[in-house]
């Protein structure tokens, strides 16, 4: 089993993609070889292949890259499921963790979301989506500040509040500031429950 996300850039065509384009690429490469893991196609869509654990944490990684530039967000879709024909790139390839990706983010927009998950198992994934839904009210309202503050808690989970304010060069009490303005503990709880999630689906 695998996780496909499929995903689009917000306001791309309001922004030089010289803005976004080398942050996300650069995320990307870290997490796999493009194009049989990754690729970015259309201009300002993207797919990526990863292990099923490590899904929704590179979604919201990928969130918070993008919400660094002011006036950008980015819709995604999570399928989980086997890959049955690998191609020679990431979109060339098949299966139902592709399915699934495109079928969640084709309705991204329908639904007036920007995350959602598809996992095979209807009770799973009406929970996820409703967790993921209430999540979507302060993440799709992070500051370019906070969605800085979780790339680094995600980048770098074992730093201290005070490793983080050296990095930024601003007091550990605004480091703390920052974490509970972008609700750093839910995004962490939710991230926990989804590996919990999984090991109840395998």
């Amino acid at each position: 089993m695998v996780a496909i996300i499929t995903g689009d850039i917000i306001n791309s065509e309001n922004h030089n993609s010289s803005e976004w384009l080398g942050i996300l690429k650069d995320y990307l490469s870290k997490l796999g070889n493009s194009p049989i893991d990754w690729e970015v196609y259309r201009g300002d869509e993207f797919q990526l292949k990863i292990a099923k654990e490590d899904a929704l944490q590179a979604a919201i990684h990928i969130k918070a890259l993008v919400k660094t530039v002011k006036g950008l967000d980015v819709r995604m879709g999570i399928g989980l499921g086997s890959e049955t024909f690998k191609g020679v790139g990431v979109s060339e390839s098949n299966g139902p963790a592709y399915h699934r990706s495109g079928r969640t983010f084709e309705s991204l927009k329908e639904d007036k979301l920007n995350l959602t998950i598809a996992t095979g198992n209807g009770f799973f994934d009406d929970t996820l989506n409703l967790m993921l839904k209430l999540a979507l009210h302060f993440m799709d309202d992070w500051s370019t500040v906070s969605a800085e503050i979780i790339v680094l808690a995600l980048d770098s989970p074992n730093a201290s509040q005070r490793e983080i304010a050296k990095k930024l060069d601003i007091q550990q009490s605004a480091v703390s500031q920052r974490q509970k303005r972008a609700r750093l503990d839910l995004v962490l709880e939710l991230l926990e429950y989804y590996s919990k999630t999984l090991k109840e689906l395998n």
